[in-house]
């Protein structure tokens, strides 16, 4: 026997080698090309996101924020945006699948019996180019805004785009829209063909509604993109957001079942301290008054003054078109020099430091006063000023000389005790809010040398300018949380704007009233000034923001808005008008401020800041009472409400709940084919009725159903779209 011949043997092996170091040189050529051509770059990352199932983000569902008396004040809803990737049926590609791509049709053959034969698939581009104007004229009917003309040239436009990335996300529509208007656009002609075929679909994006509007958005905030900013929304981040989970999809019967990893948890909502009834009160007054005098910018805050809940926050700018928009939160953010208001510290200070008593005269002469190098005047030094006036009247009067005078008396050759003092009751305290962009007081402090002198800038004039609320920095949030102090004997309580956490499983977490002072001041110097500043509203300055139903407090502030490094009179002069106090004066339950920034005059922190302070302190007083009386209802009364038709079981659940029995006696009967009677009833009643149908829903507006298409007793089934109007 032969043996094999080793040199045949070895050619093998050498052919086999060189055909294998070929065949890696091409994979790794193919691979480079792969890497680095950037449409297939694109094309291969696509295809990475289509078939990666081994761990997928799935993101939990941001929490809930709802107002004190629990409304809903945002709230997530996945909206869809309307993709079309023409990629999956480019002519090019097309043609080379049709030669090979073969469908399983039965056919009947020469002779006479059925049989599966292949035939060549249909190419998908004919198919759309034929479907096309049937997709736009129900576009045209599902999305208006645009004729059927403009949709068939937009559609076109990314047919014929030569922009591989804009091909295979070519956005059919340039908003998102709900999940009623996907689904009826995915049930047009070649649209509802899937996915892979047609290249149409539905990109879930995570949208965050306010279903009221501007009202208070700065306080409760607003997330875009998936990015919280500003407001509760961002300060709160952490407990709306939740935390994402995993899963991993596997084939099953030719389907992809997901099987979850992690489960996501979702987030928590939370209770605000926000009324939406003093909140939309406190604004429409507001506006009203911006209006009327052209402001600029305008601050309304009210606050429970037990508990530091703000109950309504509102934040207005006029914008470039005239009206008035919630665009910065100057509650929080705006510094500014907040003028006679300020003068409450300042006395208060001198009172509780027992320097001075109310009854201490002070020579404010004819209005005009020289102090250190500057010259102080009183608002009416045209008419004589007020000549020689006791200390409470100077505040009740809002006099510039009163205040400084004394400050200047007693502080003068020690200012950084009167500092101290301002401090120590709360003006210049860190509130350390939850929410962003908060700016703390800047209340300077004068600074000495080794000799004792003092340096900086710390000049003559600031220590009687600072008394009377200039050369200080103050957001309308600390002195609205100073004032509630006085209101509240005299307890420091911190803003609260999230009063308690909703979590997933249903347990609720209160969050507990702050007390950052629990005296600002001895008790005694408290009782004085809240009867000095009822007084600046019964017989002073403030009677504009009083009230002949209940007692008020309170004190104006008129303050030049400094013009920079341009000072207070360059061209026309800006001011800030101010109002701040409490409700009823004697056993406060509100504080409120409110400020306003307009040019020129007249300006007037008690006629036009005291104004709005006084109807919303009305409003709030007349809600607060009605509330009351409710409460008050007698008990052996029995309360039969009136369940509308809808989910009944739900409606059981309510009610057991309450232990109620409600009258349900006109709840409809559902039919296959009769549709019912839904005007009165809510959104989620009467789209649970109609589901028990089959049929699509589609709701417009918010409220109770007003108007329905088709009309009660008209035939329905599965396949009827219906229309709800709702107000």
């Amino acid at each position: 026997m032969k043996k094999p011949n080793s040199n045949i043997s070895l050619q093998i092996y050498i052919v086999f080698a060189v055909l294998l170091f070929i065949v890696g040189l091409l994979i790794i050529g193919k691979a480079s090309y792969m890497m680095l051509h950037p449409d297939e770059v694109d094309f291969w990352m696509d295809v990475s996101k289509i078939h990666q199932r081994d761990s997928v983000r799935v993101e939990a569902t941001r929490g809930n924020i709802l107002s004190a008396d629990g409304h809903v004040m945002a709230s997530s809803i996945p909206e869809y945006r309307l993709v079309l990737d023409y990629t999956v049926f480019d002519p090019e590609k097309e043609r080379e699948r049709v030669k090979t791509a073969r469908k399983r049709v039965r056919v009947r053959g020469a002779d006479g019996k059925m049989k599966t034969v292949l035939v060549p698939d249909d190419r998908m581009d004919s198919v759309f180019l034929a479907c096309l104007d049937s997709i736009c004229i129900g576009l045209h009917e599902i999305l208006p805004e645009r004729s059927v003309a403009e949709h068939k040239n937009h559609l076109m436009q990314g047919f014929n785009s030569t922009n591989t990335r804009r091909k295979r996300s070519w956005k059919v529509w340039h908003k998102t829209v709900d999940y009623v208007t996907y689904m009826r656009v995915k049930e047009l002609p070649f649209f509802r063909i899937r996915r892979y075929r047609s290249g149409f679909y539905g990109e879930a994006v995570p949208s965050r509604q306010q279903p009221y509007g501007s009202l208070a958005r700065n306080t409760i905030g607003v997330v875009r993109e998936d990015s919280a900013r500003g407001g509760i929304e961002l300060g709160f981040d952490s407990l709306l957001r939740g935390k994402p989970g995993k899963s991993r999809y596997v084939k099953v019967l030719n389907r992809m079942v997901e099987q979850p990893i992690i489960t996501p948890k979702d987030g928590d909502d939370l209770v605000s301290t926000i009324d939406i009834g003093i909140q939309d009160m406190a604004e429409r007054h507001l506006k009203a008054e911006l209006q009327k005098l052209n402001a600029r910018i305008g601050v309304a805050i009210v606050m429970e003054v037990k508990t530091g809940d703000v109950k309504a926050m509102v934040n207005l700018s006029r914008a470039g078109d005239g009206n008035y928009y919630e665009m910065d939160n100057h509650a929080i953010s705006h510094r500014c020099e907040p003028g006679s208001v300020f003068k409450t510290a300042s006395m208060l200070v001198a009172l509780d430091d027992g320097v001075v008593d109310t009854s201490y005269i002070v020579p404010t002469g004819k209005g005009v006063m020289r102090m250190n190098g500057g010259t102080m005047r009183d608002h009416n030094w045209h008419r004589g000023g007020y000549g020689s006036i006791n200390f409470a009247r100077a505040l009740e009067v809002s006099s510039n000389i009163g205040i400084s005078y004394v400050i200047e008396q007693f502080y003068g050759k020690e200012p950084e005790r009167f500092v101290e003092g301002l401090y120590r009751v709360g003006i210049g305290e860190h509130l350390e809010l939850p929410l962003p962009r908060y700016f703390k007081p800047n209340i300077r402090r004068p600074q000495r040398n080794a000799k004792g002198r003092i340096v900086g800038n710390w000049y003559g004039t600031t220590l009687p300018w600072m008394s009377i609320g200039y050369e200080t920095m103050i957001a309308p949030i600390n002195t609205v949380a100073f004032y509630n102090a006085i209101a509240n004997d005299g307890c420091m309580v911190k803003p609260r704007f999230v009063k308690s956490i909703i979590h997933e499983d249903g347990s609720i977490e209160d969050f507990p009233v702050e007390v950052l002072r629990p005296s600002i001041a001895r008790p005694e110097t408290i009782k004085k000034m809240q009867v000095l500043l009822e007084h600046v509203v019964s017989q002073g300055l403030g009677k504009p923001a009083g009230s002949k139903l209940f007692k008020v407090a309170g004190k104006t502030g008129t303050a030049q808005v400094s013009q920079g490094k341009s000072g207070y009179k360059s061209g026309k002069v800006n001011y800030w008008l101010s109002f701040a106090g409490f409700f009823p004066a004697d056993d406060p339950i509100y504080t409120c401020i409110v400020c306003i920034e307009k040019a020129g005059l007249p300006a007037s922190g008690g006629g036009m800041s005291g104004k709005v302070f006084h109807q919303i302190s009305e409003g709030v007083m007349a809600r607060h009472m009605k509330l009351r009386l409710a409460d008050s209802r007698d008990t052996s009364y029995v309360y039969t409400p009136i369940a509308m038709h809808g989910n009944s079981t739900a409606i059981d659940n309510v009610l057991g709940t309450l232990d109620l029995k409600a009258d349900i006696a006109n709840m409809p009967t559902v039919s296959d084919t009769i549709m019912p009677n839904l005007i009165g009833m809510g959104a989620t009643d009467a789209i649970y009725t109609i589901e028990q149908v089959g049929a699509a829903v589609q709701v417009k507006g918010h409220g109770k159903v007003v108007a329905q298409q088709p009309h009660a007793g008209d035939h329905i089934d599965e396949h009827t779209h219906v229309v709800l109007t709702l107000n």
